[in-house]
């Protein structure tokens, strides 16, 4: 989303580089795959052909099983992440960026005003020279680490979780709804369940960064998928940690920009980041536009921070309520759930709506009101 809004905005008057290890689209990370079909519209026309199918509710599932459900028409559409990637590519080609996916970056750094960037390609290491960079190497992004002038800049790594998902088949399921489950047994976090062609499921959970299972990953995996779904047969597993909180810091310095997770633009509590990828990636790309046609070095380092201002204003001073909130959401009991969702389960479906759940789990825990207050102003 970056390189394609830059090449936009300069047409092809600035030389763009987009840089990857591998083909994206040739084995994405599939995550979870929904997103908000309004919101992503706003920023990326959306083709069928990179759609898998819509997502008209959301089952909230308590420890006991109760359900309570949220239904809205095509609120949601389900990606396709290696056809979307690919998407994106070709878009990139026609907005004049130059596009390599078999190149490694290996190290950078800052000399006479330029970055030099050290990149693996074809068996060889060379070095290319940039006015500015856009780093969007993910989570913990060990790439700006260790140099002088990017001390204090966003590393990626606010709020670090573990998350694992397997994608897997004889789960019986709603090819239209998403299901979310809470509870002691996810704690600080919540499991999840998400249709993706009707036939397959992205099964798996996300837990607090201090949270210690005692086993692995995987195996608490497992014995979810055999204890709820015996019949299940998984196919694959993806795990690792994700960023999942909105710091303060800032996310440019030096003609380096910050995009996605490396940016730490995560939603805080739903753990969320496609769309909020692709609005960070829009937003720097804006501001490195402004910053390349800039001479002064007080106009440059007053639109670096121009940057992270309009990201907050975007979407981070949301994320930042979300992540004041999130210890109000991980203290919720098991049995406040069940008597909220039990609760909610009885109303028809078209009085199901996200106020009245939300406000159902705060009527079954009520202290939560005071400890949810930033959220709620």
């Amino acid at each position: 989303m970056a390189a394609c809004t830059l090449g936009k905005l300069t047409g092809g008057t600035r030389r763009i580089l987009l840089l990857d290890k591998k083909l994206p689209w040739k084995e994405p990370i599939f995550c979870a795959e929904a997103v908000s079909t309004d919101r992503l519209s706003n920023l990326w026309p959306i083709d069928r052909s990179w759609v898998r199918g819509n997502i008209s509710g959301i089952y909230f599932t308590s420890p006991k099983g109760y359900r309570a459900e949220f239904y809205s028409k095509n609120c949601g559409s389900l990606l396709d992440r290696s056809k979307f990637h690919h998407a994106l590519a070709d878009a990139c080609l026609k907005a004049q960026v130059e596009c390599r996916f078999d190149a490694l970056v290996k190290g950078l750094r800052r000399e006479e005003g330029f970055w030099s960037i050290d990149v693996a390609c074809d068996g060889a290491v060379q070095t290319i020279r940039s006015k500015i960079v856009i780093d969007a190497t993910g989570p913990g992004s060990r790439l700006t680490r260790g140099i002088d002038c990017l001390d204090g800049i966003e590393s990626g790594d606010t709020d670090l979780e573990p998350a694992i998902f397997a994608v897997a088949e004889g789960i019986k399921h709603s090819r239209e709804h998403i299901e979310l489950f809470f509870g002691s047994e996810f704690p600080d976090g919540y499991g999840w369940i998400f249709p993706r062609d009707g036939v397959e499921v992205n099964i798996g959970f996300v837990l607090g960064k201090n949270v210690k299972t005692g086993v692995p990953l995987r195996q608490k995996l497992q014995s979810f998928i055999d204890s709820h779904y015996p019949d299940a047969k998984i196919k694959s597993i993806y795990g690792g940690m994700i960023a999942c909180g909105q710091s303060k810091k800032p996310i440019a310095k030096c003609g380096l920009f910050k995009a996605g997770d490396a940016a730490s633009c995560v939603n805080p509590i739903s753990r969320s980041g496609i769309v909020e990828s692709l609005l960070c990636g829009k937003i720097v790309a804006e501001c490195a536009v402004e910053w390349l046609n800039s001479e002064k070095s007080e106009e440059r380092e007053s639109l670096e921070k121009m940057a992270y201002v309009r990201w907050m204003d975007a979407l981070g001073k949301s994320h930042l309520q979300l992540q004041h909130a999130k210890p109000g959401f991980n203290s919720i009991k098991d049995s406040q759930f069940d008597r909220a969702a039990k609760s909610l389960s009885k109303l028809p479906r078209e009085k199901q709506t996200l106020f009245r759940i939300f406000f159902g789990v705060l009527w079954a825990c009520p202290s939560l009101i005071w400890k949810m207050r930033s959220f709620l102003h």
